[in-house]
């Protein structure tokens, strides 16, 4: 039987980290599908195309390519075979893939490629509606979350390990601001599928968090 694991949530909750550990554990792909919302807003930053112009993103991928590959089941994002993984990861391109993920023409291009992997392999997979529009079949679903000034606390930590010189209050403000987007967007908004079981981590460490849902996971799996 293929298993696939949905965990949602917004920004900052770890869902990413915590996806990327549990999957080595248990020998499954991981699927980022924030990276390639990220790809295909680099792209969009860098064709100078304003990321709120539906017509015009639309023309643009469809002249480009966009997927993933894995070294050691670790997933590299591609863009017209260009190895982004490392590039997407900034604030600014946070903000515009917020934008364009609220675009149906992207999200239907990115659908198809997510569901295909999904129906071959033991996956988990991360987003925003992942449990509620990607995967609704998903046999687990995670809602991971936690309060936004511990999200901002991690992001402005991760940033700072990175080199990135970034201030607290600005990572705070623009949290704050995308979980806005995310939950109020037309499409596909940020919400708990109804099935999701919910993990709250405000006020636990990372591995403290990280033990929380693999825990759940675990008891979830003894009983497919």
């Amino acid at each position: 039987m293929i298993i696939n694991i949905a965990i949602d949530g917004p920004s900052g909750s770890g869902k990413s980290t915590m996806a990327k550990r549990i999957s080595r554990e248990l020998g499954y792909h991981y699927i980022d599908t924030g990276a390639l919302y990220r790809a295909i807003a680099l792209f969009v930053k860098r064709a100078g195309i304003d990321p709120g112009d539906e017509d015009a993103v639309s023309a643009g991928i469809a002249q480009i390519n966009i997927g993933f590959r894995f070294s050691d089941r670790i997933q590299h994002t591609y863009l017209n075979e260009e190895d982004v993984s490392e590039q997407i990861r900034s604030p600014e391109i946070s903000e515009y893939a917020s934008r364009v993920s609220m675009l149906r023409c992207v999200r239907t291009r990115l659908l198809g490629i997510q569901r295909d992997f999904a129906m071959q392999h033991n996956l988990i997979m991360d987003g925003r509606d992942i449990g509620t529009t990607v995967l609704p079949d998903a046999q687990i679903k995670i809602y991971l979350t936690a309060d936004v000034k511990d999200r901002a606390t991690r992001r402005y930590e991760e940033l700072l390990a990175r080199g990135e010189k970034v201030d607290y209050e600005t990572v705070l403000s623009d949290m704050v601001a995308r979980d806005t987007q995310d939950m109020t967007r037309k499409l596909s908004p940020l919400r708990r599928a109804e099935d999701a079981v919910l993990v709250e981590t405000t006020g636990l460490s990372l591995e403290a968090g990280y033990q929380k849902v693999k825990s759940v996971i675990l008891s979830l799996l003894e009983t497919l």
